[in-house]
């Protein structure tokens, strides 16, 4: 079956890619890993060229790579150019701090001298998904290839213009050939892929279902693994929380990418005393959302990327409705051609509901109730994932105080959860284990090496 990158917008086909077979990805991975010995013996000061021109490259092609990504996966475009900013943004970080990030740290011993040295893996296996295409593959490609690693990029099958762009991007800013190379491939070709030797390590983010079989695959085959997994995040607004400033921050984090985020605010958890005023300046905001073309600067609301994904998360809102939440705003398919699907709130959302129990990935809001901030904690840390949290209150002690006890990778305080190059990133529980970004993500995929050295 060919690999289709289909508009979500009217759902016509843009263009069909043969799937390459496993013994055609295991062929590429053999280039790969032949270039990688050149290049994990070359200077820093070489990859930061590299990455310095990957980042210029970037900026300039800004507008296409923004376009690309409105027609594969329905991205509105100036959330696209912001993506691939952020992009440029991850080359520079490293290419400042990888010099500090990998030199070797000397530790005091009864030896003559003892450190430990950073030193590549070899060819590490990215598998990747479409919600965010550029950010997704840069924020685990950057870190990896400037420790001096090389990368073969399996991405999501809806977004092949994207991986295969990526891969051109590297080639065109004056990387080693065959550093970076995607391959498309149906998913049965990870199995052969994870256990071949050349492969040192796997990265992936992706659904709580895909890390367990990918996982499972690695840890067979003796793999180091980094995975970023499915959220269910909770924000907890408080009774001294700032009531408009809350609902517009947890609205922004529920509907960036149409709501298609693993970091975005999926359980709104307030306190019931501000419930009320809450959920008022909640729909405004969201109402105020412009669904359309993402290619269109004014839109705000593009479709969602897949018509399955739509479908699901419909049955998810109608089921939740079922079985007694309110549904204050949205929740009809709409009439227009495309995989749209409208702002929707739902109010008095309780334990066995899919909006409680479930992932909603999509443009839909589900207000829990909590009498007070212990209950709202017990709440937050109710589900098996653990990968974002935010908690609403005028205290910033307070705030601190329950964010040490959300059971996350990352809690921000009055604000969003947001990937950031400069701060680790990544889960708990079952969101995934393993650090992208800052310091710790580019030690993921090295070889941490202790050396000794005594006198003869």
């Amino acid at each position: 079956m060919a690999i289709a990158s289909i508009n979500p917008t009217n759902g016509q086909l843009i263009q069909e890619y043969p799937p390459m077979d496993s013994a055609s990805c295991l062929e590429v991975l053999n280039v790969v890993d032949h270039a990688w010995k050149s290049w994990k013996q070359a200077p820093l000061s070489f990859r930061q060229e590299c990455f310095t021109r990957l980042s210029t490259l970037l900026e300039a092609r800004i507008q296409d790579l923004a376009r690309l990504m409105a027609q594969e996966m329905g991205k509105p475009i100036h959330q696209g150019i912001a993506e691939i900013e952020k992009c440029a943004w991850v080359c520079q970080y490293y290419c400042t701090h990888a010099k500090d990030f990998l030199k070797d740290r000397p530790i005091e011993t009864e030896a003559e001298s003892s450190f430990v040295t950073f030193q590549p893996l070899g060819v590490i296996f990215a598998i990747m998904p479409w919600n965010f295409p550029f950010w997704q593959v840069f924020r685990a490609a950057v870190p990896a290839l400037m420790a001096g690693n090389a990368m073969l990029l399996k991405h999501a099958p809806n977004v092949p213009g994207c991986a295969l762009a990526i891969e051109m991007l590297f080639t065109q800013a004056g990387f080693p050939k065959n550093i970076f190379r995607s391959v498309l491939a149906e998913n049965d070709t990870a199995e052969p892929i994870i256990q071949n030797t050349s492969i040192q390590g796997v990265t992936l983010t992706g659904s709580t279902r895909a890390g367990s079989r990918v996982g499972a695959l690695a840890g067979k085959h003796l793999k180091k693994v980094v995975m970023e997994l499915g959220g269910s995040d909770p924000y907890i607004v408080l009774e001294d929380a700032n009531i408009e400033q809350a609902a517009n921050i947890c609205a922004a984090s529920r509907m960036i990418n149409g709501g298609q985020s693993c970091i975005a605010a999926k359980r709104l958890i307030v306190v019931e005393s501000i419930q009320e005023a809450f959920k008022e300046t909640l729909i405004k905001t969201m109402a105020g959302y412009t669904m359309g073309d993402p290619e269109d600067p004014e839109t705000t609301l593009g479709p969602m990327a897949r018509i399955d994904l739509r479908n699901t998360l419909h049955d998810q809102v109608l089921k939740s409705i079922e079985q007694g939440a309110t549904l204050l705003l949205g929740g009809a398919l709409p009439q227009e051609e495309g995989y749209f699907y409208p702002p929707t709130v739902l109010s008095e959302v309780r334990p066995g509901m899919p909006a409680y129990e479930e992932e909603l990935f999509g443009p839909v809001a589900a207000i829990i109730s909590a009498k007070d901030e212990k209950e709202a904690i017990a709440i937050a840390n109710d589900t098996a994932l653990g990968l974002g949290g935010a908690v609403f209150t005028r205290d910033k002690h307070r705030g601190q105080s329950m964010a040490t006890q959300i059971q996350a990778g990352n809690v921000a305080i009055n604000s969003l959860v947001q990937s950031d190059p400069r701060l680790p990133f990544g889960g708990t529980k079952a969101s995934g284990f393993g650090r992208e970004l800052s310091i710790y993500g580019i030690h993921e995929f090295v070889n941490i090496k202790t050396i000794v050295v005594h006198e003869s």
